[in-house]
């Protein structure tokens, strides 16, 4: 023990400097080579002279061999004047063990958390970690006194015993906060964890008044719970009870993210403790949730949902200032909310100019089960540092009742050791917090903000907790769980542990927990809050205002057409790049032919058509976001959105977006190429769009077919998020549709899915078949005062067809046609057939009728597919009032595409006496044949059968 003190003397407190401790000397001059600024003064100033030394093989290269630098420490050990002793063979083994401590204290960094005491049922025996047992490194119990070393290795006092040190660690690391943070790459953030950790213990130091307010919301969690047990029993509520310092949770992050900065939170999470957060959080009065409980709140929406999906936002006070508060509508599917949750504060952010995400913070909340079991979760993970989808850094608060669904065994919910391992992917920090300490919540919460804040990244609050109940209150969760459910019966709850706790501390008199206790439910009884923080009159000037964009009539298209003058000037801006930038050969010849179609020399391709609505667009000031896989140059190669320099590939300056250059002082334009993601890139957009009215978002799948990756995006927010819940969404998809020989999986964008699921005037579904169609439908989509999601069925080889080229004037006057008339020269008192179609497969058609010179038939092209035409429609029909059939022709098979779903439409709009009837593919399981041959084979004898004797007529009027 005298020795080691006589060396720290020697050195002043720093280190041994002595031969034998060359495990120590060369870790420390790791840690310098990876962060000089890890390492004491003393130190570095040392390592700092050593870079200045000829390397060995004369490079100067930073990271010299290690011997020289631990016998340079040797010699200057020898030398007279430093009083530093070299090591004996005492000091040698003093040496070891100074490393065995670095070696001990990186254990609990590393995996101290599993010996956390985390579980409120404390239903598992502590696991066998031998790294974390000091006679693991060789210490016995003649070791616990002697005195080390820690001010570079253990945040606190920098000399410490063994016994000293080994309690700090465990109080750090293995008390009821499990901390995980050592996989993190960046050694600044590592370092930040392991200051704010061990240099407070983990202890919150939380004064009286902190205490009673961590109680009063435990109580409010508990009180609100009871409540509805009692007053409306059996109902679905799906209770927070065992879970309430979740509550806790959420008033710390929000008063302290208002202090911070933080001006809007967004919200996600299921169904779990959700109308305890609508009411102890967001402030919606107990008496409205009564009010649905009991059937008696107004029903204004077509549809509705259940009280544990719905929405809410208000404005709270904190010490900084108001803050928006804002829960997301979110259906069963649990995680499905994340992506839109994250959309949502991206389009807050760009609203505010903050491309920090200081401002606007998104808060997801997971189940333990559905966190660890559902892919979106990944998905929207992967997007947290990307570009076009960065929010700032997401905290993630996991409810986590150690119980997956109904009845699952939890040894069969997952196969990671913790739920939240999924989050290690982005090297995201986790804290294990034991739900009935909820002083250690709150230490956690403030602790996430705090990184986050500080990082920009995310991170993870895990409050292991336990239910109550059941999945729902009509469950019986003691079928299948008897032994966990015999130890819930017999857990007081921790809004009583705690206010036994603060009882014994004199925190509070004997009565005081049970005072409050009456108190809300006094409050209950009025329908009233006990703690309401909610401001009625606040008004934030970034609010968006929808009231423009409801009650629209679907008949007002706007005027989408441009003037000569401005068509002309946008394509020169849109085809010119700057000096001195080397475009690829075929590129340049795709800008020179736009630039020849501006000029009106040539007709206007699909491409061209699609950038003169985006140049329009951003010039009239509606800021366009267009994200998806490869959409900057387009999956078919007809975009060139972004120009990349051939001889240059950086992006800051490899780049040129001619859409950003259209006119000063215009709207934005962004171009995202997208992760390889459809789930949570597609719910990124319409989180987005749902809270900017004022930009047309569009999602690109690379094919049609991609979508099926999203489908519960589509099932249950764009479909039916406003019978719902009465959310007005203008997102724009651009599936790409056609039946080319591609095979199953390259051919169809689902379209009868989409028509399956329009009612309600939902919805737009349109197949456009030129270059003036695409660019009037996008300019209507923004242009019009209506805002609901449109479906665009885009072609693949219509791209670069010449017949679905269009001439300038069809720019300069006119609009989206949702039923194009024939434009053959036909006498209509003669024709006998009309052949009604949507999308490439009029090309066929129109083909086929001049090849056999047929002037008795007539062919329209339906455009919009819904909400459908029904008067242009009839017009057309009109025209031709001998025509005594009617035939409706796909691509698709028959139980594919829009025939099941308009020959209802068609046969309202007939004349007396038509017929109608169907030529097509047969019905198929798939959607297309994979053989060449046999698409050819199918091809053709449907186009034969439009024009040919039907096998029969399916309805006649």
């Amino acid at each position: 023990m005298n020795e080691t003190k006589s060396v720290y003397a020697t050195y002043g407190g720093n280190s041994y400097l002595f031969g034998g401790n060359a495990p120590y000397v060369e870790e420390m001059y790791e840690n310098y080579l990876a962060n000089p600024g890890s390492v004491p003064d003393s130190w570095r100033e040392y390592f700092d002279a050593l870079q200045h030394v000829p390397a060995v093989d004369g490079s100067n290269a930073r990271d010299v061999p290690h011997l020289p630098v631990i016998n340079a420490f040797a010699e200057r050990a020898k030398q007279g004047g430093t009083q530093v002793v070299v090591a004996s063979g005492a000091d040698s083994e003093l040496g070891r063990k100074r490393t065995a401590v670095q070696q001990l204290i990186a254990a609990y960094r590393n995996v101290g958390a599993r010996w956390a005491d985390l579980d409120p049922l404390k239903r598992t025996e502590r696991a066998d970690i031998p790294e974390l047992d000091p006679a693991f490194y060789g210490f016995t119990g003649a070791d616990m006194e002697t005195v080390f070393n820690t001010s570079n290795t253990f945040f606190g006092k920098e000399t410490m015993s063994l016994r000293d040190l080994l309690n700090a660690l465990r109080e750090t690391y293995c008390g009821t906060i499990g901390a995980e943070y050592m996989y993190i790459t960046d050694q600044g953030q590592k370092r930040w964890w392991q200051q704010r950790l061990e240099s407070a213990r983990t202890n919150p130091h939380l004064d009286a008044e902190q205490k009673k307010h961590v109680l009063e919301r435990l109580t409010a969690a508990e009180g609100l719970e009871r409540f509805l047990h009692t007053k409306y029993v059996g109902q679905k509520r799906f209770s927070l009870e065992g879970g309430e310092s979740f509550i806790v949770a959420m008033d710390e992050l929000i008063q302290k993210a208002g202090t911070a900065g933080v001006q809007e939170i967004v919200i996600g999470m299921a169904h779990r403790g959700r109308l305890n957060v609508l009411v102890n959080t967001l402030g919606k009065m107990p008496s409205m949730l009564f009010a649905e409980f009991d059937h008696t709140a107004p029903e204004d929406l077509p549809a509705g949902d259940v009280k544990y999906h719905q929405g809410f936002s208000s404005d709270v006070s904190t010490a900084g200032g108001p803050v928006h508060l804002s829960l997301a509508f979110n259906p069963s599917h649990l995680e499905i909310v994340n992506p839109v949750v994250e959309g949502s504060v991206r389009a807050r952010l760009d609203r505010r100019g903050d491309h920090e995400g200081d401002t606007v913070l998104p808060v997801l909340v997971h189940g333990d089960a559905a966190f660890a079991g559902q892919g979106v979760v990944m998905e929207t993970l992967a997007l947290a540092q990307t570009r076009g989808y960065y929010t700032g850094g997401t905290v993630h608060i996991v409810i986590n009742n150690q119980i997956g669904f109904t009845t699952s065994d939890p040894r069969d919910t997952r196969s990671t050791l913790y739920c939240t391992d999924v989050v290690k992917m982005i090297e995201a920090p986790v804290l294990h917090v034991n739900g009935d300490d909820p002083e250690a919540v709150v230490l956690c919460m403030q602790l996430a903000l705090q990184y986050r804040q500080e990082f920009n990244q995310d991170v993870v609050v895990d409050i292991v907790c336990y239910r109550k109940l059941g999945h729902n209150e009509q469950d019986t969760p003691m079928l299948t769980q008897p032994l966990m459910y015999t130890k819930i019966g017999k857990h007081p709850g921790t809004r009583r542990l705690y206010g036994e706790k603060l009882v014994a501390q004199g925190v509070l008199g004997d009565t005081g927990p049970d005072d409050m206790v009456a108190a809300y439910r006094a409050a209950m009884d009025a329908g009233k809050h006990t703690f309401d923080p909610v401001l009625t009159n606040f008004k934030s000037k970034y609010a968006v205002d929808w009231q423009p964009f409801l009650n629209q009539k679907w008949t007002d298209a706007g005027e989408t057409s441009i003037p000569l003058a401005e068509w002309k000037r946008l394509a020169e801006r849109i085809t010119t790049v700057p000096e001195g930038f080397t475009v690829h050969t075929l590129v340049k010849k795709v800008l020179e032919d736009r630039a020849a179609m501006g000029r009106g020399e040539i007709n206007v391709d699909w491409g061209m058509g699609e950038h003169m609505a985006f140049a329009s667009l951003v010039a009239s000031g509606y800021p366009i976001r267009l994200s998806g896989e490869d959409v900057g140059r387009g999956t078919f190669v007809h975009r060139h959105a972004v120009l990349h320099d051939q001889k240059r590939e950086k992006w800051d300056v490899g780049t040129y977006v001619p859409l950003q250059h259209v006119t000063d002082g215009q709207a934005p334009f962004e171009v995202f190429d997208s992760i390889l993601s459809e789930e949570a890139v597609l719910g990124f957009e319409y989180g987005y769009a749902s809270n900017d009215p004022n930009t047309l978002v569009i999602w690109e799948a690379q094919f049609g077919d991609f979508v099926n990756g999203a489908q519960v995006l589509i099932d249950q927010f764009i479909a039916s998020g406003e019978v719902k819940w009465g959310r007005v969404n203008g997102l724009t998809l651009m599936l790409p549709h056609g039946y080319e020989g591609q095979g199953p999986e390259h051919s169809s964008a689902r379209l009868e899915r989409f028509m399956q699921l329009a009612a309600d005037t939902n919805m737009q579904v349109v197949q456009p078949t030129t270059a003036s169609q695409i660019f009037h439908v996008l300019r209507r989509q923004m242009i019009r005062p209506l805002r609901k999601p449109l479906v665009i069925m885009t072609p693949k080889s219509l791209l670069r067809n010449k017949d679905a080229t269009s001439p300038v004037a069809e720019f300069t006057k006119g609009g989206f046609q949702t039923v194009i008339a024939d434009k053959a020269d036909l006498k209509a008192d003669k024709v006998k057939r009309v052949i009604a179609c949507s999308g490439k497969v009029y090309y066929d058609l129109a083909k086929k009728r001049e090849e056999k010179g047929v002037d008795d038939v007539a062919i329209l092209r339906v455009e919009q597919l819904y909400p459908f035409p029904h008067k242009a429609f009839a017009a057309e029909i009109k025209k031709y009032p001998n025509a005594t059939e009617i035939v409706w022709c796909q691509d698709e098979p028959q139980n594919q595409g829009a025939w099941f779903f308009v020959q209802h439409y068609i046969h309202e709009n007939m004349l007396a006496g038509q017929k109608l009837g169907y030529a097509g593919r047969a019905a198929s399981a798939s959607p297309a044949v994979g053989y060449a041959h046999l698409h050819q084979e199918q091809q053709k004898a449907l186009i034969d059968a439009a024009f040919g004797r039907l096998k029969g007529f399916v309805l006649q009027k």
